[in-house]
């Protein structure tokens, strides 16, 4: 088998509401489209008794041994659905971690897809949800990357040729863990998308829609309010919100020299932040 290249996308969060709490995890529903900016990953069978995994790029630092990709082959492995095949895989992360794009979820959802097409593994809808939950509750939103609605009810509803917004992404000096953000979670927000509509992915909609772990992030982390309210005085974005539980602010534009302009402002003030632009793809 050749090497394949496969672009894994970072997920933005349009809108993310709380609106209950199971066993263990809290229940969303989130409005969610992906950006132009990607791990690529490069995959091969190789004649070896163990799967080889490498990281690499600048936000290759500190990743767990026990990662999404290791548990999705893990997975695989402990069902004897790869049939003893074995991989090298080499992910380039250009996403930061802890930033609320789902870099590692997404990593896992493409290659688990990249293996279901190559009809290296038989899988139902079915079974593919079941895998990827297993690896992580976003997994299964990686699996077919476009504008998605996840319902309260867990209900899945992805949509097409939706709105295009120009990104800007900004990230400090640190990263958000996910299970210290929901920690915080005391109020729940009534289920406002469990009737889901392409309208919704709309400026006008989202304009007036909020991240409800904002308000956590922001006491955890007041850095996080202040690159949030610069951001909304650069050049009128049409809004400006935290993605997923944070590290990263991300300010959406209708015009990418507005957006472009944003950039060069932000980073004159602040030369040491991650910060780039991207477009909702």
């Amino acid at each position: 088998m050749s090497t394949k290249k496969i672009k894994s996308f970072a997920k933005v969060n349009l809108a993310l509401n709380v609106t209950g709490k199971l066993v263990s995890l809290h229940k969303i529903e989130s409005i969610i489209s992906f950006i132009n900016l990607y791990d690529l990953i490069t995959i091969k069978k190789i004649n070896n008794t163990n799967h080889q995994i490498f990281f690499s790029g600048m936000f290759s630092k500190n990743i767990k041994t026990n990662n999404t990709v290791k548990k999705l082959f893990n997975i695989l492995d402990e069902q004897k659905l790869l049939d003893n095949k074995k991989f090298q895989v080499k992910i380039k992360k250009n996403i930061p971690q802890q930033a609320g794009l789902g870099g590692g979820s997404m990593n896992a959802a493409n290659i688990l897809s990249f293996l279901i097409k190559k009809r290296f593994i038989k899988f139902n809808k079915k079974k593919i949800i079941k895998i990827s939950n297993q690896i992580g509750s976003d997994v299964i939103l990686g699996i077919n990357p476009t504008s998605t609605i996840l319902t309260s009810r867990n209900v899945i509803k992805r949509f097409f040729k939706c709105p295009k917004f120009y990104t800007l992404l900004v990230r400090p000096h640190f990263g958000c863990s996910t299970k210290k953000i929901f920690s915080g979670v005391k109020k729940f927000t009534k289920p406002k998308f469990n009737n889901p509509k392409k309208s919704m992915f709309g400026s006008k909609f989202l304009t007036n829609q909020d991240n409800a772990l904002e308000k956590i992030a922001f006491l955890k982390y007041p850095k996080l309010k202040k690159i949030k309210s610069i951001l909304e005085n650069l050049k009128t974005p049409l809004f400006v919100r935290m993605t997923g539980s944070g590290s990263v602010i991300v300010a959406y534009y209708q015009s990418k020299r507005d957006c472009e302009l944003a950039n060069v402002q932000f980073k004159r003030k602040f030369k040491n932040y991650w910060c780039i632009t991207s477009k909702t793809i």
